[in-house]
């Protein structure tokens, strides 16, 4: 491999002659041989060349900046972000708690570009534009790298975690209403409980789903919140008059979002109780994805030795030595997504405990986590519905049969004997293996004509239809 060499305030360093990064980067790369090559997600990148190019746009207007190094950015950060140099920034996650390393991976892979745009050779000469004093001008990487951070943390909730879990939450409300005739046993402690509709019971799940997006969608306003212009501490210091006002609002232009500068810069910057509360709002919904994900591969467990009473799609042939088991693999695939968030939730938790005074020292290990909840239950959701949720079918004829056989709906006669007899013909009738119909006769407690006429699961779903 052929190399070239970069300098920073430490000296001399090795770097790929192929390669856009310089001194810092390589140094970071060579540092921290922590896990998978490239681990810091590409969101943030993007995120980081939305903030580059809306800074150069502000600092050109407010005349620190020429317009021919704002144009040299503007173009370098559009390639970024339409995947041209994706193989451009190498470095982990497991780095220095303040992302240092990956903002000025962003500042050279900037600078070396540029300087090969004006039609100079990398590594000789002058830099076009210098990575600190053009691209990184008037930030921090106390500021550039949680502004990424909320800005990739956002898109992501936009584009591909809220679209899911509404794709899901219509298709779940389409079958509760397509569902809202059939008849059911409910189960309380997994034991037999009073019926209701198999749509009543889907409603559930859409109302959990309801609650959780509307938790999701109250964060935003906060993730929205961007620290650029805050610098080293939250002073702004370095920075014009009206920069962060007017970077937040390049960043908003860029991206289509409603982004703007932070009321207190010293709370972007030391805490990130936004991501926090956010993360929290995606763990409600893994808590609620669970719940549904379980409760239908249970409803659908068999065919034959189970509860048999939904019928869901066949996708995949379900063991290497039981021939034509078919296994719920989209409820597993589901809750182990949920499972993941939750623990990424831990993480996040905890990282958020490390603001100390002017500065929060976990912000990569922050983002990475938050990404990856969000992207999971994005996909998640959307697999799960074009996979499953669809094609949800009522076993009629197992239904049938578990309500029919049901000793809870001898609760139809509370009204009519009292509690306590009622509860004699179903451990009666448990006792001896007899239906209830026949041990309420027996006990004299009814005729055959009372109990047809006040025992009817019909009317025992309740008036609360939805």
């Amino acid at each position: 491999m052929k190399y070239r060499i970069e300098k920073d305030t430490m000296g001399e360093v090795k770097v790929p002659a192929n390669k856009y990064w310089g001194a810092q980067t390589e140094r970071s790369r060579n540092n921290f041989k922590i896990g998978p090559i490239a681990s810091m997600p590409i969101e943030i990148i993007y995120g980081f060349a939305y903030l580059k190019k809306a800074a150069a746009h502000a600092n050109c207007d407010l005349g620190v900046l020429s317009s021919e190094e704002r144009d040299l950015i503007s173009t370098i950060c559009n390639e970024i972000l339409n995947g041209k140099h994706d193989n451009q920034f190498p470095l982990v996650i497991w780095q220095t708690g303040s992302g240092t390393q990956s903002n000025m991976n962003c500042n050279e892979v900037i600078a070396n570009r540029a300087h090969e745009l004006a039609g100079k050779v990398i590594g000789e000469g002058e830099k076009t534009i210098q990575p600190n004093d053009d691209v990184n001008k008037s930030q921090s990487s106390n500021d550039t790298f949680p502004t990424g951070m909320h800005i990739a943390c956002y898109k992501m909730l936009i584009d591909v975690t809220i679209p899911g879990i509404e794709k899901l939450r219509d298709t779940l409300l389409s079958k509760s209403k397509e569902f809202e005739s059939v008849i059911k046993i409910g189960r309380t402690h997994l034991m037999d409980a009073t019926p209701l509709t198999l749509g009543q019971e889907f409603s559930g799940y859409v109302s959990q789903l309801n609650h959780g997006l509307k938790a999701l969608k109250n964060t935003l306003p906060h993730l929205a919140e961007l620290a650029l212009g805050g610098t080293a501490v939250g002073t702004g210091l370095n920075t014009p008059k009206g920069y962060d006002v007017l970077v937040a609002k390049k960043i908003a232009e860029f991206t289509g979002l409603p982004f703007i500068t932070a009321e207190n810069k010293f709370e972007a910057l030391a805490s990130h109780d936004a991501i926090v509360e956010s993360h929290g709002a995606l763990k409600q919904l893994a808590v609620a994805l669970n719940k549904i994900g379980n409760d239908i591969r249970m409803m659908a467990s068999g065919p034959r030795s189970g509860i048999g009473e939904l019928i869901i799609p066949a996708n995949e042939p379900g063991s290497s030595i039981m021939p034509g088991k078919v296994n719920p693999t989209q409820s597993e695939a589901l809750t182990m997504v949920c499972a993941q968030v939750i623990g990424n939730d831990v993480t996040i938790s905890v990282a958020g405990t490390q603001g100390h005074y002017e500065l929060n020292v976990f912000k990569p290990v922050m983002a990475a986590n938050f990404l990856q909840s969000a992207r999971l239950i994005g996909d998640a959701c959307v697999s799960f519905e074009e996979n499953c949720a669809r094609g949800i079918e009522p076993n009629f004829i197992r239904i049938k049969e578990l309500v029919t056989n049901s000793l809870m709906l001898v609760t139809a006669l509370n009204t009519k004997i009292g509690y306590y007899k009622a509860a004699e013909i179903a451990n009666t009738a448990h006792k001896n293996g007899t239906t209830l119909k026949e041990t309420a006769v027996k006990l004299g407690y009814v005729t055959a004509e009372e109990y047809d006429a006040w025992v009817k699961p019909s009317d025992m779903i309740g008036t609360l239809k939805k």
